[in-house]
């Protein structure tokens, strides 16, 4: 996958493929050499021992699941990521889709609801426990982006927030 896609829909626990089937990308674990270590001037980061390419899983941002109405007044919290389907389309720090891509997003509107999407119901709070994910840095050139993944359920609200590569990420660069 070298572009965010609406929604990335995989086998889960009631499909009868085994954990080696291809359309449970997101599910196989890390395959990257990883580290999180001290940047210069931004704090920590995340970096990569080996050559990622383009469309290669990455992680998936874990944390503490939340309604977003708990957690809008932790202004120290710099580790809340939205479920946000509508939003991570744009991919991580806003990296817009290729152009003469097909994105379709399913509605996440009632019949009568107006234009403006809904606010995010839930997010991922990572801020006391998490993955190394916590630590990738922001970028205005990432080499990331965020996918929302579906497995076992339909419910993009609670979909699992995943990090795949968007460009070549070459082996101990910091960007």
């Amino acid at each position: 996958m070298v572009e965010p896609k609406a929604v990335v829909f995989e086998c889960g626990a009631n499909c009868s493929c085994n954990r080696n089937c291809v359309n449970r990308t997101s599910q196989q674990g890390l395959q990257h050499r990883l580290e999180v270590f001290k940047t210069a001037s931004k704090g920590w980061g995340v970096r990569t021992w080996d050559t990622i390419l383009p469309g290669a899983p990455i992680c998936e941002y874990v944390g503490v699941l939340k309604r977003t109405e708990e957690v809008d007044g932790l202004l120290h919290n710099n580790y809340i990521f939205d479920i946000d389907c509508l939003q991570t389309m744009k991919g991580l720090d806003g990296r817009e889709k290729r152009a003469g891509s097909d994105m379709n997003m399913p509605s996440l509107h009632a019949e009568n609801d107006s234009e403006a999407p809904p606010a995010p119901e839930y997010c991922i709070d990572a801020g006391s426990i998490g993955s190394f994910a916590r630590f990738i840095n922001h970028s205005c050139n990432p080499n990331l982006f965020v996918q929302c993944v579906l497995t076992n359920h339909h419910d993009v609200k609670l979909a699992k927030v995943m990090l795949f590569a968007a460009d070549t990420i070459l082996p101990l660069q910091v960007r």
